[in-house]
């Protein structure tokens, strides 16, 4: 069994826990770096074209053929549209890829496009300008007030996302970074929550559910987290997933306020606090095995207990140079 995931990175303990529970499972890795830590952790490791580069996709096909992949997944956000684009072509070649369709992949990258659609869905979200304009007039009729929150419409990892106090500081960061193309946002102060989702990629219906509370943010990831139990919020997860074509795990962030969920984005992969899921019993890597095997998993959401922590920490790997 033959899996392959792309743009490692840092998830080392992601391809651990997999290798450690299901030791048959051959973990393939790629990435653009050499340096990646997490490449010390598969059965194999290679370096990798960088995504944007035209052969790329032609790369994974003949990867995946030569090494005769089962599935693949991607770790990092710009892969995944890279990757729901192609997901026929993969199909067709019997390869299982863990992203959405095409169009889905769209709106969980494009945080505005996002919004717009969860609108028009009648799903609570966060309110959310496009253009500075169009937040002015807002402003000016008191639909929303300093402070708010701004971020790269396409951004990931929390590059570029930060607290304005004031117009002027606002107008400022417009005019200053011309390379990101800003989405303004309310600033949500109600409880930061986060959900571990696995869609079937056969029956693509919601079959886990793990919610988490978050206590401490890092890096642009939730680096301690608590479990939570709350029916309300798994059937609002059914609910809106609904509306959407996604296969496999992905990552939901909502805000808790006034005795409301507001969904504020979904990103398509592994979350980086997945490992709380996996350390609560919450078993995605089995749930993936089936589905390669053409079974259907059946639905088992909220099967973890109350109030369990992860507390993440920093490790290392010491590697020789010619090792790498």
């Amino acid at each position: 069994m033959n899996i392959l995931f792309c743009s490692v990175g840092r998830r080392a303990k992601l391809l651990k826990n997999l290798k450690e529970t299901y030791p048959n499972v051959n973990i393939l890795a790629i990435d653009n770096s050499p340096y990646a830590p997490a490449l010390n952790f598969a059965d194999q490791r290679y370096l990798a074209p960088r995504i944007d580069d035209p052969n790329y996709i032609d790369f994974l096909l003949d990867f995946c053929k030569e090494h005769n992949v089962k599935a693949i997944t991607t770790l990092i956000d710009p892969e995944i549209e890279l990757l729901a684009k192609n997901r026929k072509l993969f199909l067709s070649h019997g390869v299982l890829p863990l992203c959405p369709n095409e169009s889905t992949a769209k709106l969980c990258f494009d945080k505005f496009l996002m919004f717009q659609y969860l609108t028009e869905k009648n799903i609570d979200t966060i309110l959310t300008y496009g253009d500075i304009e169009s937040f002015q007039q807002a402003l000016q009729k008191g639909k929303i007030n300093f402070p708010v929150f701004i971020k790269p419409r396409t951004g990931s990892a929390s590059v570029g996302a930060e607290r304005i106090e004031n117009l002027t500081d606002l107008k400022d960061r417009f005019k200053e970074n011309i390379k990101h193309n800003y989405i303004i946002q309310e600033l949500m102060l109600g409880d930061d929550i986060d959900a571990d989702v696995y869609v079937d990629c056969i029956s693509s219906e919601v079959v886990s559910v793990f919610s988490k509370r978050k206590l401490e943010t890092k890096i642009g990831g939730a680096s301690k987290t608590i479990s939570f139990k709350d029916y309300k919020l798994f059937e609002l997860v059914k609910n809106i997933l609904s509306n959407f074509k996604f296969y496999g795990p992905l990552d939901m962030d909502f805000f808790y306020k006034d005795g409301k969920y507001y969904l504020s984005e979904i990103n398509p992969r592994f979350g980086g606090a997945y490992l709380h899921a996996f350390g609560a019993g919450v078993d995605f890597y089995k749930l993936i095995l089936n589905n390669i095997s053409n079974k259907q998993n059946l639905a088992s959401i909220g099967n973890y207990e109350n109030d369990i922590l992860m507390m993440m920490y920093d490790e290392v790997v010491i590697k020789k140079l010619s090792e790498l």
